[in-house]
């Protein structure tokens, strides 16, 4: 997205050790602002401590395989995105494909077409390492999400728990062949 001077409005930026505060800051305020209002918070609690914090991201960050990306709408963090190959995937694949592990964008950053730009992000990746398929997780409540993949050409093929502090709840299984 450009403004009328040819400059960019929107890039993506692969996050660094040093922009680790900012991740943590857009990773809780968007799981939070997506999912608060349809779970408890008592579990919106625990899971942000435990999977959010800092510590984990860190984690997360240095483990081969996993990419973060940040979406930067002019300078500001607008969402992000993670991506995971080989055994960094949350669920067993082919080492070769990709995951798409989350993809957020702010409330106030919505209708822009972030969601779309870091999904395309995901897509280039996928066409450099050549993988097979793009695969996903999204809460079966969450039917923006799947409405949203689904325009983009990806079908449900499983299911799997995904733990929300005490709640089980099932994550849809999505995937996308060959997204080049």
């Amino acid at each position: 997205m450009k403004q009328a001077n040819g400059s960019s409005l929107l890039r993506c930026e692969a996050v660094s050790l040093e922009q680790l505060s900012a991740l943590q800051r857009i990773a809780q305020q968007t799981f939070i602002e997506t999912f608060a209002d349809s779970n408890s918070a008592s579990d919106m609690a625990d899971y942000v401590a435990q999977r959010l914090s800092a510590e984990q991201l860190l984690r997360e960050l240095q483990t081969v395989g996993s990419h973060f990306y940040l979406a930067l709408w002019e300078d500001q963090v607008a969402g992000y995105l993670k991506l995971n190959t080989g055994a960094a995937q949350t669920h067993p694949e082919s080492p070769e494909a990709l995951e798409i592990e989350r993809i957020y964008v702010l409330q106030s950053f919505q209708g822009q077409k972030i969601g779309r730009f870091l999904l395309e992000k995901a897509f280039n990746e996928a066409r450099l390492l050549q993988a097979p398929y793009v695969w996903l997780g999204v809460w079966e409540e969450n039917q923006k999400a799947i409405r949203f993949y689904e325009q983009h050409g990806f079908e449900r093929y499983d299911t799997h728990v995904f733990q929300l502090g005490n709640d089980a709840q099932t994550d849809w299984l999505m995937r996308l062949s060959h997204p080049y």
